[in-house]
C-alpha cells in the first residue's frame, strides 16, 4: 500500500507494476491483470439512469459477472433490485466491454459514450495517465480494460484491479487484487484529515496451489521434496538411544537430519520412507555398528552404502556433498564443492 498525496496517477501505476513483477517472476503461467475505475463505473450506472440509492447494491450485481452470465445478472438486477428492465439493459451494453486498454480508451473517447458526464472524463483521465505510466514501465502488455469489474467493497474511490490467472483465453480464479481508497484511513484520524491510499495484494494460498499444480504437472503427479537431508534408522531392536545419538552428531554440524519417533521401526518401511519423500542420504545403525563406535552412509541415489566411524560420519556426507543448514546459496556460488 502507498499512502498519501503524490503525482496524480504514479502510486497507482507503482502499485500495478508491483503486482506484475510479481507474478510475472513467480511458476504460475499465463496471468493478466482486468483494470476499471470505480468513479467510471458510478458514472455508467448514472449515465443509464440507476438511482443513486441503489449503485452499491447494482455494483454488487455487475461484480459476479465473471462468474456468471449476463442473462443471470440482469435478472437478479430486475426481479431481486427492482431496477427497471430498460436501465438494465443499458448498463449490459456497457459492462460486456473489455479489451486492450489503448483500444478500449480510444473507443468509449471517439464514441462519446459518456457525453459529457464529469465523473466519466475525470475517470477517464486517470486512466489515460495511468495506461501512460504502465506502457513506460512496459506492464500495460499483462492489463485488461474491463468495464465488468466492480470490486465488491464499497471503500474503493478510483482504480481498481484484478489478477487472474489464465487458461489460453479463460480466465481460471483471482490471484489477486486492490485499488484506490481515498476516505477509508480518515475513519481513524483526526476530523478533516484525509490521507489518500492505493494498494495491492497477492491472494498467496492461491498462487500456492497453482504453483503445487504446475510442480505437480512437472513431477508426473508427485510434489513432494525432502524436508531433511539425511534420515537416521537403525536395524535391530532397542536402538532408539544411538538414533538420537547419531541424530545430535549431525545436528550439531548444522546438519539436516532426522529419526524416526518409532521405538522400533521396521528397516525396511525406513528405507521406503526416504525413497518416497526423496531424502538423498541415510545413516544406518545395527547392534554390531553400535558396539563398534561405527555406522553405515547409504547414498540412496547413487545406490552406494559404505561403513564409517561415527567420528568420521559429519566429513563423509560433507565429502558426498551435504552442506550445512543456510549454507546451500553459497555452496551453489562456489560451484558445489562442499569439500
Amino acid at each position: 500500500d502507498i499512502a498519501g498525496s503524490y503525482g496524480r496517477m504514479v502510486p497507482d501505476s507503482e502499485c500495478l507494476v508491483v503486482a506484475c513483477e510479481i507474478l510475472d517472476g513467480l511458476p504460475i503461467g499465463d496471468f493478466g491483470i482486468k483494470l476499471n475505475h470505480r468513479r467510471l463505473l458510478d458514472a455508467i450506472l448514472d449515465i443509464c439512469g440507476v438511482p443513486a440509492d441503489k449503485f452499491r447494491t447494482i455494483c454488487s450485481a455487475v461484480d459476479k459477472l465473471d462468474k456468471e452470465p449476463w442473462s443471470e445478472v440482469r435478472r437478479e438486477m430486475v426481479e431481486e433490485k427492482g431496477l427497471a428492465g430498460d436501465v438494465a439493459d443499458q448498463i449490459g451494453e456497457f459492462v460486456v466491454l473489455k479489451g486492450e486498454p489503448w483500444e478500449m480508451y480510444n473507443s468509449l473517447m471517439g464514441g462519446n459514450k459518456f457525453g459529457k458526464h464529469q465523473g466519466a472524463m475525470d475517470a477517464m483521465e486517470d486512466l489515460r495517465i495511468c495506461f501512460e505510466y504502465l506502457e513506460a514501465m512496459d506492464k500495460l502488455k499483462f492489463i485488461s480494460f474491463d468495464l465488468s469489474l466492480a470490486r465488491g467493497l464499497d471503500y474503493y474511490t478510483g482504480v481498481i484491479y484484478e489478477a487472474v490467472c489464465m487458461n489460453g483465453n479463460t480466465q481460471v480464479g483471482s490471484i489477486g487484487g486492490g485499488g484506490r481508497y481515498d476516505n477509508l484511513v480518515s475513519m481513524f484520524q483526526e476530523a478533516g484529515k484525509v490521507t489518500p491510499c492505493v494498494g495491492v495484494s497477492v491472494g498467496i494460498e492461491r498462487v500456492f496451489t497453482l504453483m503445487e499444480e504446475r510442480l505437480r504437472e512437472q513431477q508426473g503427479g508427485s510434489i513432494k521434496q525432502p524436508n531433511v537431508t539425511v534420515l537416521v534408522a537403525s536395524a535391530g531392536e532397542n536402538l532408539l538411544p544411538q538414533r538420537m545419538k547419531l541424530t545430535k552428531i549431525l545436528w550439531d554440524a548444522n546438519i539436516s537430519a532426522e529419526f524416526s519417533q518409532q521405538e522400533n521401526p521396521k528397516l525396511k518401511f525406513e528405507i521406503a520412507n526416504a525413497l518416497d519423500r526423496q531424502i538423498p542420504f541415510m545413516v544406518i545403525s545395527g547392534e554390531e555398528e553400535a558396539r563398534e563406535g561405527k555406522c553405515k552412509v547409504k547414498d540412496l541415489k547413487a545406490r552406494t552404502e559404505e561403513t564409517v566411524d561415527v567420528s568420521d560420519l559429519v566429513k563423509t556426507l560433507r565429502e558426498k556433498g551435504v552442506v550445512p543448514v543456510g549454507c546451500e546459496f553459497a555452496m551453489e556460488m562456489l560451484g558445489g564443492n562442499s569439500k
